[in-house]
């Protein structure tokens, strides 16, 4: 079976909850709490990732900021595991757990936007298409997540990668402020004139250091239309067609974001009868400015006569729904992420070599072109490493069959093993099921991982929100997990 340490299965239970705790707690809490038992538990403990089938006691459905506070007391008087829950889309499990309470953010869906200031302020429950869909109204957007249905919360909290990173930066660069409920549940705002440190370690530092309830973003001006798609190719071209796109990526426009990628041809109307089934490369494109400025920018990639030719102008909502067929909740995630130094070509052949050997016909390899926006901020500025990284891959397995996780979870292993000479460290810990705290400090490095475990000992020195990238306190108090 594979490693429990990089695959965790369940997590320590907490002590046996008491029936007139749970009485008292739920006489004040205005959200619905869920039980064993209750209708709808199951789908209420259901996570993206299938291999977390985790049992918590109580899963607490909060309605706003005074719930979330209520739950974080209940929790800790009653020393329970904690799993906090955006979106559920966190690929290691952690918006659930086995014994204890989920604090289950998703009913807070509010979302306010400020058109003249370019601002918004979103709750902790959005999800991506939900945000898009309003701050769009108004022809305006912030780097998100490539999936609609992935959270702003986890997303957000560990880095925030999306289509318009190369224009304007992370999700978590765009961060104004954030509202957060901590560990002995006070409500505090963080920004970068209150709260200053904390501000700093929640822009990668992941739900380490209390709950956020709600986040204020800079927004720009993108869309309703731009230029975007998918471009396919025959897998025997990969490796010609990787050294002109890394080329070409290297001097194109900031605007011009995007991936290659290798993936299975669906057995789509639009895809040929003989790339069916098979692995084929794909050029996915967005071009965060006017529709026609991109057909020049792109053009050339459609000179270098891809089979399937699905980029022309579109609604940026619509761009953002892309991946979403391929990345269905409730199948079986294992993912493995490297920054990389460059892209040269041993580095390319290493992935061909790879991504021609996956082993599931779900499964994606992602190389994303990085730099522009995201290394313009300095290194320190945030908890985030890695801002130096040309390129990031991602290695994606997703399979149906829970017998056949070995054989997947080995490829994965293998490919980013393979691609260690040419590695070097910062990843957001969003994108691999790797959690080691060697991980942890590799990509953090040892100064900023230093500077997070005092924000720890300040914030959450008994570890009670632990269930994530976990910077364990060293603070006296009874460090938990």
């Amino acid at each position: 079976m594979a490693d429990q340490q990089a695959v965790p299965v369940g997590v320590p239970l907490g002590k046996p909850l008491q029936e007139t705790a749970v009485q008292e707690f739920a006489a004040d809490f205005r959200g619905e709490i869920i039980r064993r038992g209750d209708d709808g538990y199951d789908a209420a403990r259901a996570v993206f990732n299938a291999m977390f089938d985790r049992y918590p006691a109580l899963i607490a459905c909060c309605t706003g900021v005074a719930d979330v506070i209520a739950a974080v007391n209940f929790a800790r008087e009653n020393e329970l595991v904690v799993a906090v829950r955006g979106g559920g889309h966190s690929v290691p499990g952690y918006g659930v757990c086995d014994g204890g309470i989920v604090i289950d953010l998703s009913p807070m869906k509010g979302i306010r936007v400020d058109p003249d200031a370019r601002t918004v302020l979103a709750q902790a429950g959005v999800m991506w298409g939900e945000f898009d869909r309003e701050t769009q109204v108004f022809g305006l957007a912030v780097t998100g997540g490539r999936v609609t249905h992935t959270g702003i919360s986890g997303l957000t909290l560990g880095s925030g990668s999306g289509w318009l990173e190369r224009k304007y930066g992370l999700t978590c660069d765009n961060l104004i402020s954030a509202d957060v409920v901590t560990a002995d549940g006070r409500f505090l705002r963080a920004s970068e004139a209150e709260n200053e440190d904390l501000f700093w370690g929640l822009r990668g530092g992941g739900g380490n250091f209390g709950i956020v309830t709600s986040f204020k973003y800079r927004l720009h001006p993108v869309g309703p239309i731009l230029l975007g798609g998918m471009l396919l190719y025959s897998f025997s071209r990969a490796g010609e067609i990787l050294r002109f796109w890394r080329g070409y990526m290297e001097t194109a426009p900031d605007e011009l974001g995007g991936a290659a990628a290798f993936l299975t041809a669906p057995p789509a109307p639009f895809v040929p009868e003989h790339m069916k089934g098979q692995i084929v490369v794909g050029l996915i494109v967005c071009y965060a400015g006017p529709p026609e400025e991109g057909e020049e920018w792109v053009r050339p990639f459609k000179e270098l006569g891809p089979e399937v030719d699905l980029v022309q102008p579109m609604p940026y909502t619509v761009i953002q729904t892309l991946l979403d067929p391929g990345s269905p909740p409730g199948r079986n995630n294992y993912w493995k992420a490297e920054n990389l130094y460059g892209l040269g070509d041993e580095a390319i052949n290493t992935i061909v070599t790879h991504a021609a050997g996956m082993t599931s016909p779900f499964t994606h390899a992602v190389i994303q072109p990085m730099g522009r926006a995201i290394n313009r901020v300095g290194e320190d500025e945030t908890a985030l490493g890695g801002r130096d990284a040309a390129y990031a891959l991602h290695a994606l397995s997703m399979w149906e069959n829970p017998a056949e996780s070995d054989t997947h979870i080995a490829w994965t292993r293998e490919f980013l093993e393979a691609l260690e000479p040419f590695s070097t460290p910062g990843i957001s810990l969003n994108f691999t099921s790797d959690q080691s705290e060697d991980k942890l400090k590799a990509s953090f490095g040892s100064g900023k991982y230093e500077r997070l475990v005092a924000l720890k000992n300040e914030y959450d020195p008994t570890n009670l929100f632990r269930l994530n990238q976990n910077i364990k306190p060293t603070a006296n108090g009874t460090a938990r997990g």
